[in-house]
């Protein structure tokens, strides 16, 4: 409980007193709050040192920076969904604040789901993994990136049931006319970024599953990681796509986590040495991926 309103204190701070009108977030606002939610995490995993021990601190140290790399991927989607909707810039942070209050919602159900799963069905832990090995295959020969929410039935029932003004209201997701409510476009849009949000959970959730079965530091470092996820996704926006090498990596990661898991009653792999394995294939790839673009730019001078 001291958890949810911590955050939902954050939460409430940034839309009452930092966001309260819609503007575009500058590089340096995105640098500073990039950093203040990382830092926050980092005392976090402190304070889990202290109050539950080293082990559980550097399970949800790993928990963190393998959800963290694994968000990466979602920002190519996000920029996307902004662009082909064209979405204003000052309206991209309004979404996305909202798209945490519900990820923090559909990432409890993940959770909590797929721990009580493998307590009671041990084998269910084998299923996640063969999972994770299927996933990094399909991200390594297709990419995430082909994933179209807007292909959605959830798109098409909010359709259905609510009609759809045709032009943008400013930031407002519902307007009323002639007595009637209207769903905006910007509605659809938040749509899209919640359903975005839990196509990827459900390859992240069970590589975090590989390092605890822990509820609590599933979900906390979850949530720290979709947290900065929309500081990020400002910081790297523009950049994003230039990381064409970091499928390669999250497929490392992806196909690492699963073999974990499957050789778990043959050879036990600690903690520290899969967060060094995950560190190295995420850092690899960002370099080789700034490399390439260097070396396009030159070219192209």
């Amino acid at each position: 409980m001291g958890f949810f309103v911590l955050v939902l204190a954050l939460l409430g701070f940034d839309l009452r007193f930092l966001n309260r009108k819609p503007h575009v977030i500058s590089s340096t606002a995105a640098t500073l709050w990039s950093a203040v939610w990382v830092f926050l995490a980092i005392t976090f995993c402190a304070s889990i040192y202290f109050w539950r021990g080293p082990h559980d601190a550097l399970d949800f140290l790993a928990a963190y920076i393998i959800e963290e790399s694994l968000s990466l991927d979602n920002l190519v989607v996000f920029v996307v969904i902004f662009t082909s909707a064209a979405v204003a810039l000052q309206y991209q942070h309004r979404i996305l604040f909202w798209g945490i209050l519900g990820a923090l919602v559909t990432r409890g159900v993940f959770v909590f789901a797929g721990v009580e799963l493998i307590s009671h069905f041990h084998w269910f832990l084998y299923l996640l993994a063969i999972f994770l090995v299927v996933a990094s295959a399909r991200l390594l020969h297709k990419g995430r990136g082909e994933f179209d929410p807007a292909r959605s039935r959830m798109l098409t029932l909010t359709r259905k049931l609510l009609p759809i003004t045709p032009t943008y209201e400013g930031g407002k997701f519902f307007v009323r006319r002639e007595g009637r409510l209207f769903a905006t476009p910007l509605l659809l849009v938040l749509l899209m970024i919640e359903i975005t949000d839990v196509f990827f959970a459900v390859d992240s959730v069970p590589a975090v599953f590989s390092v605890t079965q822990d509820a609590f530091i599933v979900y906390t470092s979850n949530i720290f990681a979709v947290l900065g996820l929309r500081a990020l996704y400002f910081l790297l926006a523009g950049a994003v796509k230039r990381f064409r090498y970091l499928r390669h990596g999250l497929a490392v990661v992806l196909m690492f986590m699963g073999a974990k898991m499957l050789i778990a009653r043959i050879v036990r792999i600690p903690t520290g040495w899969a967060l060094l394995v995950i560190l190295v294939a995420i850092t690899l790839a960002v370099a080789a991926s700034l490399r390439r673009a260097g070396k396009t730019v030159t070219s192209e001078e």
